[in-house]
């Protein structure tokens, strides 16, 4: 990945991430369900879904804990 998009993911090194990468049904969908089984205790947890840089057509988000 290029710094340029690193400089973008509004997160910090210090916390671990789960990425979410996939049609943009999919991404949506494991948010809810994560959201649901309350690994995010709030959706402001994740970052704004974004189209993926390195695949064409899929999407993604981070959850930041």
């Amino acid at each position: 990945m290029s710094s340029e998009f690193n400089e973008l993911l509004p997160v910090s090194d210090e916390r671990a991430q789960l990425w979410i990468i996939g049609t943009r049904d999919q991404v949506i969908h494991l948010m809810n369900e994560l959201y649901v089984r309350k690994v995010a205790t709030d959706r402001i947890q994740f970052t704004p879904i974004i189209p993926a840089p390195f695949t064409a057509g899929k999407y993604m988000t981070v959850l930041v804990r």
